[in-house]
């Protein structure tokens, strides 16, 4: 019996948040160590958190912990993202915004503001591949981040949940799979475990800028939604001509 054929994938402008996060895997299976490589960093920072004294933790990790997780979004931006006209230096410096949030919850742990740093994350994080991919100063790229953000904020949001979402889970499962074991069994598992999976989430952020960017009409602070835009896939290895995301800016 002959196997039924997927549909074909909808363009970014229409694309729904599952299957953005099965490009985000799709593009993780199709260039796996160098996006693998991605999460060493966001492992390095994990393990500070864990095992340097309080003290340290509140001093390196906001700072150096945070610049790596920057440095890191823009190399999943390289990868997922071809063109590239912008600084590297100013997309870090966005990226840093973005993660802080994230980085300072994560230390202080206040109950209830994990929605509310994700939902600020997913305002400020396209400003770092608006910057790379449209070669922007850092503080129009920040408009520019803002105002992808905005075009359709409800799937920026629901992408980046589902993301966080799904990588817990499967982190958890790890995690009771190991809870007989040793704590030192524990503690290299967490590392590997985020080794394995933060890609996936910086990966997921450097593709919402395509869905983003097809929703998007112009760049002032009021964007409208675009229900033809015309932007192609970042990754689509079938297709013909160039292979970087074409946006307005």
């Amino acid at each position: 019996m002959p196997r039924a054929e997927l549909p074909p994938a909808l363009p970014p402008e229409t694309r729904p948040v599952g299957q953005l996060v099965a490009e985000a895997l799709r593009l993780y299976g199709a260039r796996f160590w160098p996006c693998l490589a991605l999460g060493l960093g966001p492992a390095a920072v994990g393990v500070m958190r864990v095992e340097l004294p309080s003290l340290l933790v509140w001093t390196l990790v906001p700072t150096l912990g945070t610049a790596i997780l920057a440095l890191a979004y823009v190399g999943a931006c390289r990868i997922t993202l071809p063109a590239e006209r912008g600084s590297v230096a100013v997309a870090v410096a966005a990226g840093f915004l973005a993660f802080l949030p994230l980085v300072l919850q994560r230390i202080a742990i206040v109950p209830g503001l994990d929605l509310v740093v994700l939902a600020l994350y997913a305002l400020i994080a396209l400003s770092v591949p608006a910057v790379l991919v449209e070669g922007l100063g850092l503080r129009d790229g920040l408009r520019r981040g803002v105002a992808l953000g905005r075009a359709d904020y409800v799937h920026a949001l629901g992408s980046l949940a589902t993301i966080v979402i799904t990588t817990f889970l499967t982190g958890l499962v790890l995690f009771f799979l190991l809870r007989g074991v040793g704590d030192q069994a524990i503690r290299a598992a967490a590392f590997l475990a985020l080794l394995v999976l933060a890609p996936l989430f910086l990966l997921g952020s450097a593709l919402l800028y395509v869905d983003q960017s097809a929703r998007v009409v112009g760049s002032g602070p009021q964007p409208r939604r675009s229900p033809d835009a015309d932007v192609p896939l970042a990754l689509e290895p079938d297709r013909t001509g160039r292979s970087d995301a074409e946006v307005e800016s």
